[in-house]
């Protein structure tokens, strides 16, 4: 209660500076002033905060700014409707995957040496029965995107506060040391890309010298991950040992309590470097709460590091992260998670003109596994996690008519899971302000109990059309 008042206050004390700066005279917006980073096709992370293809917070919005002699605010803002279903039947779900109309406002404003930025979506989803507005859950009517405050208090530090997306590190749709909150409910039914990464509710200070970069996010709420619940999307539940969905929505049990996120990094010739550091608790709901017998969200800090440079005709990526579960006994408590080392490899290159090719190598080794396998016989698990589960990426991406229709597919394959998640997207932007597009997601599986395995019965295909403004 205290967490949704304290967002509702900020929410207002936004309009009302929007408000205020409208009768009263400010400096003018520099041509071209736009905080928000814009990221060519396909993931290509820098040292700055970077997004996979299409994450980045407005890049295909233009702002429309009043005559510089008045007073403004910079508008902008898309209308998108957007329609899914499922292309099999699942008995624990709706046959309508995505069905959604959403109007987005961005408003910033710059006050003095303060930039202030909203962006909020009015949202219809024909897909749930409540309309009730959680802001951390990303639920109801209204999703709040941002409401902060930006400003630079000294030549070496800019300070961002308030509601605000959040991310770094060099993977393709694969998260290693970029432990900001994620909604897997929209990645796997069809929303927006950029929809993946949630909002944080943060502080960010970025420190800049000649002897490296510093960035330090304090979250005083734990803003965990919007995972798969069953509201929309069916799961393995290893209590029942089946599919479920709907009728079985969980409800975690959600810390509330605070994180830190540390980034430093430098560019030193062409190799791009950063070291990153984490205190908090997994993003997803991986421990049991035995008397209560809810998931919960158990402790974890994390080390890690990352280099990004060119490499032949492309650009090569590493990436390395340890996640520490340290809480009492974690290795030998089968309802709290094991400690995990894990590595990327990436690689994307421009095959010939207009064509690019992207491969990611991805390793996630579980630690003390023979403590694990222990706790897991000792309760009488049914099925138990490889020690080490390997997953294998590509992204294909061709933009044909001018570069007006881009056509791109995604595949997650793991060669241990036996399991693979394909996403192919077709979009072709009408005109400046028009967009079409569609695509789908389908799951394959071995077994239910496997990562992607256990959403086969979630494929669907979606269509979307957007006017930007």
């Amino acid at each position: 209660m205290l967490k949704f008042k304290i967002k509702r206050l900020t929410l207002l004390i936004c309009f009302f500076v929007f408000s205020h700066g409208v009768t009263q005279a400010a400096p003018p917006l520099p041509s071209g002033l736009n905080n928000k980073p814009v990221l060519p096709s396909g993931l290509k992370p820098s040292v700055s905060p970077a997004l996979p293809s299409g994450l980045s917070n407005q890049s295909e919005n233009k702002f429309n700014q009043f005559d510089t002699d008045e007073p403004f605010i910079n508008v902008s803002g898309f209308f998108d409707m957007r329609g899914g279903i499922r292309t099999q039947n699942d008995p624990n779900q709706r046959q309508l995957s995505l069905g959604e109309t959403r109007l987005q406002i961005a408003l910033q404003k710059e006050i003095g040496s303060v930039s202030v930025n909203l962006i909020t979506d009015v949202l219809y989803d024909a897909t749930v029965n409540s309309y009730d507005i959680a802001l951390d859950k990303g639920r109801g009517w209204i999703d709040l995107r941002e409401a902060n405050f930006a400003f630079s208090p000294f030549s070496f530090m800019d300070l961002k506060v308030g509601r605000q997306v959040l991310t770094w590190g060099t993977g393709d749709l694969i998260f290693i040391n970029d432990l900001f909150p994620k909604d897997w409910q929209a990645f796997f039914t069809g929303r927006d890309l950029k929809y993946l990464k949630a909002p944080s509710d943060s502080v960010k200070s970025s420190f800049f010298s000649d002897y490296g970069n510093v960035d330090f996010v304090y979250t005083p709420w734990f803003d965990a991950d919007r995972g798969i619940t069953g509201e929309k999307i069916s799961f393995y539940s290893p209590n029942t040992g089946t599919l479920v969905g709907n009728s079985a929505i969980i409800t975690p049990e959600r810390p509330y309590s605070e994180e830190f996120a540390m980034r430093i990094y430098k560019n030193i010739g062409v190799n791009e470097l950063a070291l990153y550091g984490y205190h908090g608790f997994w993003k997803s709901p991986v421990g049991f709460n035995t008397s209560t017998g809810n998931p919960r969200y158990p402790k974890m800090r994390s080390l890690g590091a990352s280099i990004r440079r060119p490499v032949w005709q492309g650009i090569a990526n590493i990436e390395v992260g340890y996640y520490d579960s340290y809480e009492k006994s974690s290795s030998s408590n089968p309802f709290t998670p094991n400690s995990e080392a894990r590595f990327l490899i990436g690689y994307e290159q421009e095959v010939v003109k207009n064509f690019s090719v992207g491969m990611q190598y991805y390793v996630e080794w579980m630690q003390d596994y023979k403590h694990y396998q222990a706790a897991q016989n000792s309760i009488g698990a049914t099925v138990l996690r490889d020690e080490v589960r390997h997953l294998i990426t590509n992204r294909l991406t061709l933009m044909t008519h001018q570069q007006n229709v881009i056509w791109s597919l995604f595949t997650f394959y793991s060669p241990s899971d036996q399991d693979a998640y394909f996403r192919p997207k077709v979009a072709y932007k009408v005109t400046d302000a028009w967009q079409v597009e569609m695509g789908g997601n389908f799951f394959v599986g071995s077994k239910q109990s496997t990562f992607f395995g256990q959403f086969e019965k979630n494929n669907n295909i979606f269509g979307s059309i957007r006017y930007s403004f």
